[in-house]
């Protein structure tokens, strides 16, 4: 992942998604925490920066997660297919 410096809790990230995408920030279903599961996201991009000159085209978190929400929108014909084969394997596997 390539991110533009920052720090969200993952109720943070959900919250932004779901009202990105025309939904109450507030449904969802809180759930126990899993062992070993990602209490945050803090993405340091400096290294690309300092060593190979790259620029962020977004840096603000919420304006990057809209065009990347848009982009899923936009191509649903090239994730579909793949979320569907995905999601066949767990069913078969009792998941």
């Amino acid at each position: 992942m390539i991110g533009a410096n920052g720090e969200k809790n993952n109720k943070e990230v959900v919250e932004t998604i779901l009202e990105l995408m025309g939904k109450d920030p507030k449904d969802y279903e809180h759930v126990n925490d899993r062992p070993g599961h990602d209490l945050r996201y803090a993405i340091d991009a400096s290294k690309l920066i300092d060593e190979l000159g790259w620029q962020p085209v977004y840096t603000g978190f919420r304006q990057g997660l809209a065009q990347t929400i848009d982009w899923y929108k936009d191509n649903e014909a090239w994730w579909k297919p793949q979320k569907q084969a995905t999601e066949a394997i767990y069913t078969k596997l009792g998941r």
